[in-house]
């Protein structure tokens, strides 16, 4: 097992990636907590474990750190991926700049995170989607870790500066493409997706969060895209095709037409709760993410957790999308606790019977380029 960053790590992590300046505001922790229909398990343990070891490697040196204060905060786990945060948070502790400490309770989360200039999250359920929100208003940086183990260690030990260098080289060709043809391999069969990128921009997910109101994952090192979903009256979008997707030993096949996978045409035990999802939330279904990552040209190798994982290689996500800047938010959902953003990677350590085969970028003019061959760069 990797052990925990140590106080210099863990302070170089901020410089680099923050960019932290000569005063702060707060530096805040998060944290969710079991409960409801939630319950613990040893990976979620370790990881509130880790963010306390992190809190308190920050307390102990407050002294010595531009930040006014360093805070723990803990909320009620909202039960799925990027669903929105509860308005407040369970308990707070804080320790001051000359080390007074404080606990509070029921404090709201808005006015914490407007307070904080750098919010680490380390979470059961990602809360990458509300956070970006939040931050656009609040001003704050933010990383989000979901999922986040320790055998991840070593991914926060690499140089950000390069790897986002090379995200953003991706996100350019993503900027200048019109569509997306995807070739994906299972079973013997090839399936294909083709996305729409029409009136979209890419984004750069490479470490480096210095701008108020940035947040990403850390680690890091992806360029996305999120496809065009069709809102502008009388312009469908044409994100067409099929889309495999393993669950256990199982491969789901998921149609998709107007950005949306609208049915399950595989058969079997996963197909048939996928269909019912489909059919139980539309919003489900919907092409939320075309994502690229570059972290396997650093010698990376998957833990089988999509946090690291889909930085690795393709994935899809579905879902929500306004937090990339997509048309389908939480109003989209029939229920709030429907609200999902979830990404199917295809690298073999989460998918070992669904392959890559190959991605395609077509530009305005006709021309194509091939960046993704065998699950891998070759731009």
């Amino acid at each position: 097992m990797n052990p925990n960053l140590d106080y210099q790590q863990l302070r170089a992590l901020l410089q680099t990636v923050f960019g932290l300046g000569d005063r702060e505001n707060d530096c805040l922790i998060l944290i969710d907590l079991p409960g409801g229909k939630r319950r613990d398990n040893p990976a979620w343990s370790d990881r509130r474990t880790i963010a306390r070891e992190w809190f308190q490697h920050l307390a102990s040196h407050s002294a010595n750190l531009p930040f006014r204060a360093i805070r723990l905060g803990m909320y009620a786990n909202v039960g799925t991926n990027n669903g929105d945060l509860p308005e407040r948070l369970e308990s707070l502790q804080t320790i001051s700049q000359d080390g007074g400490s404080t606990w509070t309770g029921q404090d709201p989360l808005r006015g914490i995170l407007e307070a904080s200039g750098v919010v680490l999250a380390m979470t059961e359920f990602s809360a990458t989607a509300p956070l970006k929100i939040l931050a656009r208003d609040l001003g704050f940086r933010g990383a989000t870790l979901p999922g986040f183990s320790r055998a991840m260690m070593p991914s926060l030990g690499l140089d950000y500066e390069a790897i986002n260098k090379r995200v953003l080289e991706i996100k350019a060709r993503m900027d200048r493409a019109i569509s997306a043809d995807i070739a994906l391999r299972a079973g013997g069969q090839q399936y294909r997706l083709e996305v729409d990128l029409r009136f979209r921009q890419g984004h750069a997910s490479g470490g480096i969060l210095k701008e108020r109101g940035a947040v990403g994952n850390l680690p890091s090192g992806e360029a996305y895209i999120v496809p065009y979903e069709g809102e502008t009256p009388g312009i469908e979008s044409s994100t067409h095709g099929l889309l495999p997707v393993q669950f256990d030993e199982e491969v789901v096949v998921f149609g998709v037409r107007g950005n949306r996978a609208e049915e399950v045409t595989s058969s079997g035990r996963h197909s048939d709760i996928q269909r019912e999802k489909l059919s139980e939330e539309p919003a489900y279904g919907n092409i939320a993410e075309l994502g690229i990552g570059v972290l396997g040209e650093w010698g990376v190798e998957g833990v089988g957790s999509t946090l690291l994982d889909e930085k690795l290689g393709l994935h899809i996500a579905f879902g929500r999308s306004d937090h990339f800047g997509g048309s389908t938010s939480p109003v989209a959902f029939r229920k709030p606790e429907n609200v999902i953003h979830i990404d199917w990677v295809y690298v073999p350590s989460v998918q070992p019977r669904v392959s890559a085969d190959e991605v395609v970028l077509h530009y305005d003019g006709g021309v194509n380029e091939t960046v993704m061959r065998s699950g891998r760069l070759i731009v």
